[in-house]
């Protein structure tokens, strides 16, 4: 078994793209969830619109690169008002029902073969991220140190990754310490007293849709931008539920829950994976193949998070009164 090879593979995953992207879905989620008590279940399909618009903008219109930023930004946009619309004012559950189905619906077509001149059906599209790549500053080369090294490419999103996660996290912070976010905590506790307050639910409810999807479409970039390519089955609904997952792993209503949750999640991710692949390969487990690695270590992971949500239910940094939500 490789030590040298698990340790440093585990570092880089605590910084790598992965934990980007998911970061930046699972801020989304926790402006929804969290801060609001919004039940969103589709903040995968607010990624695919970004992602897919940024795509379909460059290669199949042939504009620019920051034209296709600003159409994927416009579809997250777009999709919150649509799912929105008819569901803010009704119960929260009824938002969880229809914002699963409609990233489901999102996820087909964008697969469809009815549609795949334009989206690419299942192989999704690519060479859509030249742009992005020609305002690389680093050189040709590798760059870090010790285990933390990088080619430039990766050096080049995750340097912009990073920082998008940075300017997320303090826009969080700035709007939730101001009025505009104590309204959103206190219809998150109970919204028929800020109704009796003359307060305008269903358009503060909007507005923490609109956010949230924008910031967690912001994910959907980095993982088109990171890979040159986006395809349908990246945002299923497993997606949501890792996101969710990372939310609740490092503390709902906190604002930097979601990072510390999405670099700890997939720590656990390669960490185990390796152990278990170094330790299939040395003969340690005679019982199970290497193909049976990967669904296992979420077997393993799940359990530790269902411990953790027995004994810690607000998560490792979070707060027990920041997750009772009113769900009427």
């Amino acid at each position: 078994m490789d030590w040298t090879t698990i340790i440093s593979t585990t570092v880089k995953a605590a910084i790598g793209v992965e934990t980007v992207w998911y970061a930046l879905a699972a801020i989304g989620i926790n402006i929804h969830f969290g801060y609001t008590g919004l039940l969103n279940f589709g903040q995968s399909a607010f990624l695919a619109v970004a992602g897919y618009g940024l795509a379909v903008t460059v290669t199949v219109i042939g504009l620019p690169f920051w034209l296709g930023i600003l159409v994927g930004l416009a579809a997250a946009v777009l999709l919150a008002l649509l799912l929105g619309i008819p569901t803010l004012r009704l119960r929260a559950d009824y938002l969880a029902i229809v914002t699963i189905a409609a990233a489901e619906i999102v996820r087909l077509i964008f697969r469809s073969v009815a549609f795949k001149d334009v989206f690419g059906g299942s192989d999704g599209r690519r060479g859509f991220s030249n742009g992005f790549y020609e305002l690389n500053p680093y050189p040709d080369g590798t760059y870090g140190f010790g285990w933390f090294t990088f080619n430039e490419r990766v050096l080049w999103v995750l340097t912009v990754g990073w920082i998008l996660v940075g300017l997320s996290c303090l826009v969080v912070y700035l709007l939730m310490k101001s009025p505009w976010g104590r309204v959103l905590k206190a219809i998150r506790e109970d919204e028929d007293a800020v109704r009796s307050l003359g307060k305008n639910v269903f358009s503060y409810k909007m507005q923490s849709l609109i956010l949230g999807g924008v910031i967690g479409s912001l994910g959907g970039f980095i993982y088109g931008l990171a890979y040159a390519s986006v395809q349908p089955d990246i945002f299923g609904t497993e997606t949501t539920f890792f996101a969710y997952t990372i939310v609740i792993l490092g503390g709902a209503a906190r604002v930097f829950g979601p990072v510390a949750g999405a670099m700890i999640f997939w720590v656990l991710l390669v960490l185990v994976n390796g152990v278990l692949s170094g330790a299939v390969e040395s003969g340690f487990i005679p019982f199970m193949d290497i193909t049976q690695v990967g669904p296992f270590r979420f077997l393993l992971v799940g359990l530790g998070l269902i411990l953790l949500l027995v004994y810690r239910p607000q998560g490792i940094f979070g707060d027990k009164r920041e997750i009772a939500i009113d769900a009427r």
